[in-house]
């Protein structure tokens, strides 16, 4: 029983009637019209999976019907009948929106057939629109804006931009050159309530201290020999949305002070100016640096570093969220192909360990660059040792070789991967298994379970 409900449009009572019969037999729910007019009505009152209508009929025919409901309900099926069909006719119904057209006289099992045709077409579309959702459920998960990833730390990360993206409170990113952090900065502004503001971004320590103030906070027509007009500053520029304050460990303990009555009173002087304004700006800074020895050791003040850590977000470096490199190769690919308007697939069975047993020290950035550059100079479908920088392929062939029956075989592939990037752990966490386990992104006790099954504290 299919429980679909079709609806029989044809000005013939015998052969309504006997398409209304054979179809409830065969488990559908039908229901009758004998005009395109009760055929629109009805479609108003009723809801149906599909409709047969024919082509030949008074007040309204098939074709003036067509037209309309198909304008009214686009998404529904069309099935046309006529006994005077042709070609030139079934195709004109098909442009219209019909997706099958019957010569009558038909076979029962005709109809049947053309229906259970429409259904499985109904299903594939439910089911590629269940896919479509899936993938953008996935691409939701492992994305955020142009930030790409699957690990438990970033997921953690994607949790804490969506928690404060819509409130004023400012935020400090922490992590080391590459991890992204501009890339969070901007997703904290477009997820959130300034995203119709601007986005001001400035790197502390690109601009020479003289010329620091001047930049963040504008200057009045004369307040300096160049100073021929006023000028707005990045924080009067921002007004209303967000600035972006990169490395702001870089800031002299002069400069820090200006900054922090910025913070405090939310208002700024421009040079020459004789007042203050006020200002509207979300604030978010960024440091590679680790500030807390920073105020220990004098070089930032413990007040400002308080004021700019009310929300702290720590990006971990590529080698601590290993499985996340395979999506942005991916990633990369994807997007220098399209760039140097290449076809690259992927990369080949012996290039991605290397990348895997690499320390990435420049982190995402540096595998960005790597991939753009491999891009470019690959020559076949995939991305070679070849294509790698010397200096990264040397690290891996100064390991022991394996023999060439070894690395036929699958099983012992996986498992002499699986020994390396356990020692590899091991050795950047100086043996602390539960770092270890976070950067491999498994369980402790998985990681204990590995580590005495592989005899790997033996080979330390």
């Amino acid at each position: 029983m299919t429980g679909k409900r079709v609806l029989i449009i044809d000005d013939e009572m015998n052969m309504r009637h006997m398409l209304k019969v054979m179809l409830e037999k065969s488990g559908y729910v039908a229901k009758t019209a004998s005009d395109g007019v009760e055929g629109l009505k009805a479609m108003d009152e009723d809801n149906f999976d599909f409709i047969l209508c024919d082509l030949k009929m008074p007040r309204m025919d098939g074709m003036a019907f067509l037209k309309k409901s198909t304008e009214k309900y686009p998404e529904k099926t069309y099935i046309m009948m006529s006994a005077f069909g042709t070609i030139d006719t079934a195709l004109e119904a098909m442009k219209i929106g019909a997706y099958d057209y019957i010569s009558k006289p038909f076979k029962q099992d005709e109809v049947l057939l053309s229906l259970k045709k429409a259904e499985e077409r109904e299903r594939l579309k439910e089911e590629n629109l269940r896919l479509l959702d899936k993938i953008k459920k996935i691409e939701e998960r492992y994305s955020f804006g142009r930030i790409i990833a699957r690990s438990e730390a970033m997921a953690e990360v994607f949790d804490l931009v969506k928690k404060v993206a819509d409130h004023k409170t400012t935020v400090l990113i922490t992590g080391e050159s590459g991890t992204g952090k501009e890339l969070i900065a901007k997703a904290i502004h477009s997820y959130g309530s300034r995203a119709a503001g601007p986005m001001v971004s400035l790197n502390c320590g690109g601009i020479p201290e003289n010329l620091l103030e001047s930049e963040l906070f504008g200057y009045k027509r004369g307040a300096f020999t160049d100073a021929v007009r006023d000028k707005l500053g990045r924080f009067e520029e921002a007004n209303g949305g967000t600035i972006f304050l990169d490395e702001i460990g870089e800031l002299s303990l002069s400069f820090q002070v200006k900054l922090l009555r910025v913070l405090q009173e939310e208002e700024i002087t421009p040079l020459g100016g004789l007042g203050s304004k006020k200002v509207d700006v979300r604030v978010i800074a960024a440091t590679s640096k680790d500030l807390k020895r920073e105020v220990e050791a004098g070089r930032f003040r413990e007040d400002l570093y308080y004021r700019v850590k009310v929300m702290t977000i720590h990006l971990p470096p590529l080698r601590e969220r290993r499985g996340d490199i395979p999506l942005l190769v991916g990633y990369f690919i994807d997007q220098f192909n399209k760039k140097l308007h290449k076809n690259i697939e992927g990369l080949s069975s012996e290039t991605m360990p290397i990348l895997m047993g690499y320390s990435w020290p420049g982190n995402v950035r540096e595998l960005e660059n790597l991939i753009e550059r491999a891009v470019l100079l690959a020559k076949g479908r995939y991305i070679t040792p070849g294509e790698l920088p010397p200096s990264l392929v040397s690290v891996q062939a100064a390991e022991p070789p394996q023999s060439p029956l070894e690395t036929l075989s699958i099983k012992k592939a996986s498992i002499r991967l699986e020994k390396e990037l356990i020692k590899k752990a091991l050795d950047l966490t100086k043996g602390n298994r539960s770092k270890a386990a976070k950067i491999l992104e498994v369980s402790r006790p998985m990681l204990l379970s590995k580590i005495r099954k592989y005899r790997i504290e033996e080979e330390r």
